[in-house]
């Protein structure tokens, strides 16, 4: 039982599972900031923003191609409004296929390219 909640847990959010939750809490309106999903998308953002800048900083460290080019850390701002209306656009029949982790560094990819 331990192993089937350890192995669930470590599985990417689907962008379906990120904006099925954040429908779900937006319907709640103020009453939405006592659900543990709150929480939980707030997670889920700050990990995926963490691993993009690692990523794009380890990359320069070591000379690879630029995923994409964002400004400094403080620089530029990602609203939730932004990738809410980002991984709307995804197609429907795609989003249980699409991690958030892929979505946002799409996002990005999209929003800073290298020039």
């Amino acid at each position: 039982m331990l192993l089937a909640v350890s192995v669930s847990s470590a599985q990417a959010m689907t962008v379906e599972a990120f904006l099925t939750k954040a429908e779900a809490l937006k319907a709640k309106g103020m009453m939405a900031m006592m659900s543990p999903d709150v929480g939980l998308l707030r997670t889920e953002m700050k990990t995926v923003s963490a691993a993009y800048r690692a990523d794009i900083e380890a990359g320069q460290k070591t000379g690879q191609p630029a995923h994409s080019c964002p400004p400094p850390r403080g620089k530029g701002a990602v609203s939730s409004d932004d990738v809410m209306a980002e991984f709307n656009k995804i197609p429907a029949a795609q989003r249980s296929r699409i991690s958030v982790k892929d979505a946002f560094y799409a996002m990005m990819k999209k929003r800073y390219p290298c020039k």
